[in-house]
């Protein structure tokens, strides 16, 4: 993968983007193309050459679309694809640990019990219980857990299963401490590339706060729906730890979540996921405290992206795995891309 691009006004906050004469212009041209509705991409440029382009990199849930979601042998695809940002998932265990998966429960299709396991957990593979909750179960319990199933061959063709370098073969659901830690090692280490160490001893962390309002017991810490609960004030201890909050991004489409943490780190950025379809309300969000928009990426058009830029939010779509796509979206003017196949994005990310 190349260096890091040149730094260009849509590296910039979009407040100072749009203050900029080259954003002032993009805005103008952005603006100017004629309405669709949302989802639609009939303004969509044509791809083109991408010279000194940036925009902001995020391999999701690792690199899902080359390893394992959620795993450490993902997350390094993803620093081998040289992404930007690393986008996980979040949930609380029963010993009130920060730990990175994506679902509520233990799914076979993903899941089985390590045949080296020590401890005794529930079986996926055989029972579909209330047991296989993530917040029933322990951090030790939880890595009992081998997670190297492709849930979905035919979207993930390229999923593979390997020994990979510095992850090896640690397919197992690991805390959130952890990736930061591995992350930090691999910049660190005497195998990595010189160029991909650089990048990753700066690349961020997307973190995705998995709350749903109408579960709470997804995370089962008696959250009030205003003041931080236990999950956010873990979380925050494992950034602090490490001195990270210059380099992480809290998001979720519980937006509850993210006011709450907002209002005891109002330095950490704040990501407002929305699904198609969802209302908007740019102008809200980023008076509560909110710095992105993340879409679906159906959601996005020359409207709504300069709307949202309008507000002072980035804007960053989800979930792009389709080369021609992603340069269409760079090309519309979105500041990043969330995607599953980080191998796949055009040259010249930040």
């Amino acid at each position: 993968p190349p260096p890091p691009g040149p730094l260009v006004p849509s590296r910039l906050s979009p407040v100072a983007w749009r203050r900029s004469a080259a954003g002032a212009v993009l805005l103008f041209a952005v603006t100017a193309c004629a309405p669709t509705q949302p989802g639609e991409m009939s303004d969509v440029p044509e791809p083109g050459p991408k010279v000194g382009v940036s925009y902001d990199l995020q391999g999701h849930r690792g690199a899902r679309g080359l390893r394992p979601e959620n795993t450490l042998p993902a997350v390094e695809a993803a620093l081998e694809a040289g992404v930007s940002t690393v986008e996980l998932d979040l949930h609380f265990s029963s010993d009130r640990r920060v730990v990175v998966w994506h679902d509520p429960k233990i799914d076979p299709s993903k899941c089985g019990v390590d045949p080296s396991a020590s401890l005794l957990v529930p079986d996926p593979d055989v029972l579909a219980t209330v047991e296989l909750m993530v917040a029933r179960l322990t951090v030790a319990e939880l890595a009992a857990y081998r997670c190297d199933r492709n849930p979905d061959p035919t979207s993930f063709p390229d999923q593979t299963v390997t020994d990979s370098g510095l992850a090896g073969d640690r397919y197992g659901i690991v805390e959130v401490g952890q990736i930061f830690d591995f992350v930090d090692a691999y910049a660190r280490a005497e195998t990595t590339e010189a160029a991909l160490g650089e990048r990753a001893g700066r690349v961020e962390f997307n973190l995705e706060l998995k709350r749903r309002p109408d579960h709470p017991e997804y995370i089962d810490d008696t959250f009030d729906g205003i003041s931080p609960g236990a999950f956010e004030l873990a979380l925050l201890e494992e950034i602090d730890a490490r001195d990270l909050r210059g380099r992480v991004v809290v998001q979720s489409f519980d937006h509850r979540s993210l006011w709450a943490l907002g209002s005891i780190a109002p330095d950490i950025r704040l990501s407002v996921l929305t699904r198609r379809g969802d209302p908007t309300d740019f102008e809200r969000w980023a008076d509560q405290g909110a710095s992105i928009w993340s879409p679906d990426w159906r959601e996005v058009d020359s409207a709504t992206l300069a709307a949202a830029h309008r507000a002072g939010l980035e804007v960053i779509p989800w979930t792009v795995n389709d080369s021609e796509l992603m340069d269409n979206l760079i090309t519309l003017g979105v500041d990043g891309i969330i995607t599953d196949r980080p191998d796949l994005a055009p040259a010249g990310h930040r």
